[in-house]
């Protein structure tokens, strides 16, 4: 049976005062984007209309979450707006979970013009935690400054949003969704995606699998334990640790995503992953780590619980470049790090004798 268009709709509405993002996105309570009338909304129409409307018209973009509290009305509100607003098409990940390394990953892949991330990163989840949205753009990374700019320059005077308050979507069956709808812009297409394979596709391009399964389940298994702090990279950590490179199912800890991250910050530091630091303290495993909620922050411990600071991890991966097979093959531009972080990047980079090997601070 042939079905009726779904409408468009415009709603009146006022703008707010704090809803310029920074470098995050914009984050704040979440009882403010679910509590105060429109104010997701508000930010979903700045961040739209901030996108030229001969770029946006028809164009794809991507949109994943950590699966904090509030993520899947958000997805909603995501889609029936972004119908209204001329995106051709979204790309979602399965159940709307998607870390944001996969966003940036899939936005490259298939030449998206954006992704929505919703994600506080390592603050709190649920009722009384924490919601944001992150922006990120056409190559795959955050927000510049001048985007971030244009969004709050429309939130401080957006009078109305369109949206189409009738469009359901179904985020756990994989597949593609289509939609007519009552305007120009159509038709709208939503694809619901696994949320790890075209990460997973992009790793086996980078890494040497079948060195890390021979690590881990050799005659000199080396043990590890990795906790998903109960985020969104327990989907990854299972399929890709455990399902693809052999380490036992125990081995992955935490890794249904929930809500409210089992009611602890998903903050992979030695104060809030305790766990994992006394499972390392036994000097059973040999390796260790855990992940902030939306996966692009770590931790990393050693046997016996050796903490290795994170401003480490770029330099011993530029001092094994040539066990990588990606670095082996293109070989790398330069190296970064903030202020902030320690000098062994820039150590490193003193003592070696490749030309092609420059820190950049």
């Amino acid at each position: 049976m042939e079905t009726s268009p779904i409408p468009v709709v415009t709603v009146q509405t006022a703008p707010f005062e704090d809803q310029r993002p920074g470098t995050n996105g914009l984050r704040r309570k979440t009882a403010v984007f679910e509590g105060k009338k429109n104010y997701l909304q508000n930010y979903i129409q700045s961040l739209l209309s901030s996108i030229d409307l001969r770029d946006r018209q028809g164009c794809t973009m991507v949109v994943g979450s950590d699966g904090r509290y509030f993520s899947r009305a958000a997805i909603e509100v995501i889609v029936q707006m972004a119908a209204a607003n001329g995106i051709g098409r979204l790309v979602i990940g399965l159940n709307g979970l998607l870390s944001t390394p996969a966003v940036s990953c899939i936005i490259r892949k298939i030449k998206a013009i954006g992704g929505i991330i919703l994600t506080a990163s390592h603050n709190p989840g649920g009722p009384g935690g924490d919601f944001g949205i992150k922006f990120n753009v056409t190559n795959g990374g955050p927000s510049t400054d001048t985007v971030m700019e244009r969004i709050s320059q429309v939130s401080r005077t957006l009078e109305e949003y369109a949206i189409c308050p009738d469009l359901r979507i179904d985020l756990s069956r994989l597949g593609r969704q289509d939609f007519d709808l009552e305007n120009k812009f159509k038709p709208f297409r939503v694809e619901i995606v696994d949320s790890v394979e075209v990460y997973l596709q992009l790793l086996r391009n980078i890494f040497d699998f079948s060195a890390i399964k021979g690590l881990l389940t050799g005659p000199d298994q080396l043990k590890i334990h990795i906790d998903a702090m109960n985020g969104v990279m327990g989907p990854y950590v299972r399929r890709i640790l455990c399902d693809e490179s052999g380490a036992p199912v125990n081995s992955a800890v935490n890794c249904v995503p929930l809500e409210d991250f089992g009611g602890r910050p998903p903050e992979p530091n030695l104060t809030y992953a305790t766990s994992l630091v006394d499972a390392m303290k036994g000097g059973e495993f040999g390796f260790g780590a855990a992940f902030d909620a939306d996966g692009d922050r770590y931790m990393i411990l050693g046997e016996n619980g050796f903490f290795v600071n994170p401003s480490d991890s770029i330099a011993i991966i530029a001092a094994n470049l040539s066990t990588i097979p990606y670095f082996r093959q293109h070989g790398a531009r330069g190296f970064a790090r903030s202020m902030a972080t320690s000098a062994a990047l820039d150590r490193y980079s003193t003592h070696t004798n490749s030309h092609s090997l420059k820190s950049h601070v």
